[in-house]
């Protein structure tokens, strides 16, 4: 892919700070190495992050806009700029940004492990291919005096390259019985982690036969091993502590079947009796990674078989592995049926349609189904914000700002938020009509508030006028709309910003939230109480009455005197 520098991707590290907020901005720094499909296209750039799962990034970025990013993280999910996002952008900066000049070793920071192996890599392989065979042999005799392990692997591989087929079976079904191992529904900590380093012992044996050219044997080795762990993983399923990773032996079974070519018949039956399995719920296999091993005839004959589980009992997992199965072909029209088949009321099925089709190449069908799940959530409160974002972001892509304003216009009347306030007023800012929504919108949240009555999941509507006028900077209409509806948090925000102009309102308010913490103990509530004594002399001072607080603040130590830690706490915080 051509490089492209940060002035032609449309944004720079400010913009993604100022879209996240410094907090999501500091964490995404930390998964910028884990960003993995990375692909910058024209306005798009997509690309996934694992998280506790895996989670698909799409940042779109517009003249009129910015950058604007979607994540299906549950911090994502409700529209916020999330560390994912963050993590795509700094990503897609730094691999676009212009080669640095020459540097001395000593001003360079060092790379991050992920960075650098590549690199070391390139710089190893032509270097061991120079040595003659005397100073190889020599090399890997001393690293391996130097390094049991790898003394232990050398040898083990000595003992299997000479070992026949009985011998070496013997040898893997040794390493994973698991004795008493998950016996009785429980494992001990230091059992568990014993049992994982005798899987990976067991991996180094199916290596090992790869590597001396008996890769058929190493495929059902790793199928009896998978099948054995399956097992013990029945055995162990109420167990506290870990349960071995199955990921290189997986990688293992892989291999062999590249190497060795299996029939592609029972290598399908395995597949979907594994994926179908309790080891296929731990650790799943990817049916695509299997189709230059099935072939055509092996991928069809996995979706038969597929399907007649599926049929026989419609799981979750046969239905999933239906759906991996058919994208593992290619066939997107009959996953789209299968999708289409039973379709989520809140839209969710319809933008992994439009994802679907998205990739395939087909941006109009796509678009259409994701306006169709639109269409069918109506004014649904659990609509796939997701899907509305998706919309959206296609809109502004194709310079359709006044329909993603519609798109925002309505999200806001039917679920009056202040994220639904700031994606109105983003989108018509982009429009250059705020001015007409804004008075609309406010228009709307003041009647809301004036019926009264709770929003579910968001509270008074009052509370939501409130977040909204402050989110605008009127902190005097704010304060007039609380009007005794507005929560703690909400009036501790509003004593903050007024304080200055607003100090006997504000005193009031922070004697208000003083009272119950008197009755409060911990050093979190001392530090709280702190704060507020803190803001109540600054409005004493705005006042012109020091004096008074002086007197008030000594009354309230010798109330408080038996709590030696809050003393202290004051003490510091010259109280």
């Amino acid at each position: 892919m051509a490089r492209i520098s940060s002035i032609q991707l449309g944004f720079d590290e400010g913009a993604l700070r100022d879209a996240a907020g410094p907090m999501s901005f500091g964490r995404g720094e930390d998964y910028v190495g884990a960003v993995s499909g990375l692909d910058i296209g024209d306005g798009t750039i997509r690309a996934t992050v694992p998280g506790r799962e895996t989670y698909r990034v799409e940042l779109v970025v517009t003249r009129q806009a910015g950058v604007a990013g979607s994540c299906d993280c549950p911090y994502g999910a409700d529209g916020r700029f999330c560390k994912h996002c963050v993590a795509v952008g700094l990503a897609a900066l730094r691999q676009t940004a212009p080669a640095a000049p020459d540097l001395s070793a000593d001003a360079v920071p060092a790379p991050r492990p992920a960075a650098v192996r590549p690199a070391r890599q390139d710089r190893l392989t032509p270097w061991l291919e120079s040595l003659d065979r005397d100073a190889l042999l020599a090399l890997l005799g001393e690293e391996a005096a130097a390094d049991p392990d790898l003394r232990g692997r050398l040898l083990l591989r000595a003992e299997v390259a000479r070992a026949d087929r009985t011998e070496v079976r013997d040898r893997v079904k040794g390493l994973l019985d698991p004795g008493a191992f998950a016996r009785g529904g429980y494992t001990d900590h230091d059992e568990a982690e014993a049992y994982e380093r005798r899987i990976a012992r067991a991996v180094t044996v199916l290596r090992a036969l790869i590597a001396v050219g008996r890769a058929a044997e190493a495929v059902d080795g790793a199928r009896w091993a998978l099948w054995r762990l399956g097992e013990v993983y029945d055995l162990a399923s109420g167990a506290e502590g870990p349960i071995p990773s199955l990921h290189d032996l997986l990688a293992v079974h892989l291999r062999a079947c590249r190497t060795a070519r299996p029939d592609p018949e029972p290598t399908a039956r395995w597949l979907v009796g594994h994926l179908l399995g309790p080891v296929g719920n731990v650790k799943r296999a990817d049916p695509v990674d299997y189709r230059d091993v099935l072939g055509p005839a092996g991928m069809t004959r996995a979706l038969d078989l597929a399907t007649e589980a599926w049929r026989r009992d419609p799981t979750d997992e046969a239905v999933r592995l239906r759906e991996r199965l058919l994208k593992a072909r290619g066939d997107v029209d009959a996953l789209i049926a299968a999708y289409a088949a039973d379709l989520a009321p809140d839209g969710a099925t319809h933008l992994r349609i439009a994802r679907e089709l998205d990739e395939a190449g087909r941006a109009g069908d796509a678009l259409e189904w994701a306006e169709r799940g639109l269409r069918a959530a109506g004014k649904r409160r659990d609509l796939d914000h997701q899907l509305l974002e998706w919309v959206c972001s296609r809109y502004v892509r194709a310079g359709r700002l006044n329909d993603a304003l519609a798109v925002r216009r309505d999200r806001f009347r039917s679920r009056r938020s202040l994220a639904s306030y700031r994606s109105l007023r983003s989108a018509a800012r982009t429009c250059g009509c705020w001015e007409d929504e804004r008075e609309a919108a406010l228009a709307l949240l003041r009647a809301d508030g004036s019926r009264g009555g709770f929003v579910p999941g968001l509270g008074h509507p009052a509370c939501i006028l409130v977040d909204v006028l402050l989110d605008e900077g009127e902190v005097d209409a704010a304060w007039e709309a609380a009007a005794g509806r507005a929560d703690d948090r909400q009036l501790l925000t509003l004593a903050d910003r007024m304080r200055d102009h607003r100090p006997a309102d504000a005193l009031g308010v922070y004697l208000r939230l003083l009272k119950p913490l008197k009755q409060s103990t911990g050093d979190k509530a001392y530090h709280e109480v702190a704060r507020l004594l803190r803001s109540i002399r600054a409005c004493h001072e705005r006042l012109g009455t020091p004096e008074e607080f002086s007197r008030w603040l000594t009354a309230l130590r010798a109330e408080l005197k038996r709590r030696p830690n809050l003393m202290k706490i004051l003490d510091k915080n010259g109280l």
